[in-house]
């Protein structure tokens, strides 16, 4: 397995370049994640301070130690930790930029969850979006997106599924179209307090196919 892309490194922390399709921790059925691949790569056990869905790319806060493990993991916790992403989704959202605070989860384990959005592009009935979490619920963004009837592409679980096959045909858009882009930390860790990426190669590439130009 490739090493993944390193973006800061120090003694105490690294900011990967998560890319997609690796899960970020093993468990049942899973051959191959993060976790093992930064271990082998550093010669050192590693600590994932918050969670990036398996299709999901981009930018990923590790400890290398338990004692920054919890700082990180407060400071995540306590919202010091700002984190932006860009989706390219179906169709436009009803205004340029806005909060949607649907409850994430069912029944009895509905819980609040709130995501800013920012409107960065519009072609042909595809936007470009960027999003800012304030809570960090299990597929937040994913599902927020699509309950504003702007479903990011190749979702294959909240997604537009006639879409996806029709994208996949046409165009060869496989990948969740959703990456981590940005995150900013608070003062205090002694490492740089803004990392950012350019798209991933899939999304780069999905932007170009449809006509995008993205900064």
């Amino acid at each position: 397995m490739k090493d993944v892309p390193v973006l800061y490194e120090d003694t105490d922390i690294l900011v990967i370049n998560k890319p997609c399709g690796i899960p970020v921790q093993g468990g049942a059925g899973i051959s191959v994640c993060i976790t093992d691949i930064l271990a082998r790569q550093t010669g050192s056990p590693v600590f994932p301070v918050h969670r990036l869905d398996r299709d999901t790319a981009g930018i990923l806060l590790v400890a290398r130690n338990a004692a920054m493990a919890s700082r990180l993991t407060r400071a995540v916790g306590s919202k010091d930790v700002i984190k932006r992403y860009t989706a390219i989704c179906a169709g436009k959202p009803p205004r340029g930029e806005g909060c949607i605070t649907l409850p994430v989860g069912k029944g009895r384990d509905r819980k609040p969850a709130e995501t800013t959005y920012r409107l960065l592009e519009a072609v042909d009935g595809y936007s470009l979006l960027q999003a800012e979490l304030g809570t960090g619920r299990t597929h937040q963004i994913r599902i927020h997106f699509a309950s504003v009837d702007c479903p990011i592409l190749a979702d294959d679980k909240y997604g537009d599924f006639p879409l996806n096959r029709r994208v996949r045909r046409d165009h060869d858009i496989r990948k969740l179209q959703l990456a981590a882009t940005e995150i900013v930390l608070p003062p205090g860790f002694g490492i740089p307090e803004r990392f950012s990426i350019h798209l991933p190669p899939h999304m780069a590439d999905c932007a170009a196919v449809l006509g995008f130009q993205p900064r």
